[in-house]
């Protein structure tokens, strides 16, 4: 089992048990952090993809240390013209250990989430006499196309899908 996940603004591939250096995390050393902005789950040969997040997953990790990583020179020259700029930095780090990948409150999220996405259909669904589909969404289309058993509608631009549901 293993989780793209973002941590501190850059996205990490992550297994349970792994060691992981990320950009340094505000919280002290032995405590226990948790990732909820988890872009991709694979469990078995089960692949589950956000968008762009995947609601309820999360990922669990212990703050290992906080350190400093290797010196980064950065060296400017122009030749022939006496200029050379030296400078450089280390990067402030913490190391991380993955303890826990949990996908359980995802299936609970999906099952919450799907009434809401039912209420938008029913009220998109008004009689065509009444409405105007040029000032609907492109979503909303496409939720009305789904409901009326069009195929190939995913692929379809706005004007197609108004003529397609025309």
């Amino acid at each position: 089992m293993y989780a793209i996940v973002e941590i501190a603004g850059q996205q990490f591939k992550v297994a349970k048990d792994q060691k992981v250096f990320v950009n340094r995390l505000a919280s002290d050393e032995g405590k226990k952090v948790t990732f909820d902005n988890v872009l991709l789950l694979e469990d078995g040969g089960n692949i589950t993809i956000g968008a762009p997040a995947i609601e309820g997953a999360s990922v669990t990790a212990k703050v290992l240390s906080h350190l400093k990583g290797d010196k980064v020179i950065v060296f400017k020259k122009k030749r022939r013209k006496g200029y050379r700029k030296k400078n450089g930095h280390r990067q402030y780090l913490s190391e991380i250990q993955i303890e826990s990948i949990s996908a359980s409150g995802a299936k609970k999220a999906k099952k919450a989430a799907a009434p809401k996405a039912e209420k938008k259909v029913e009220e998109t669904a008004a009689p065509e006499a009444a409405q105007d589909l040029s000032k609907m969404t492109v979503a909303q289309l496409k939720a009305l196309a789904k409901e009326k058993g069009i195929s190939g509608y995913t692929s379809m631009k706005k004007a197609e899908l108004i003529e397609a549901l025309q």
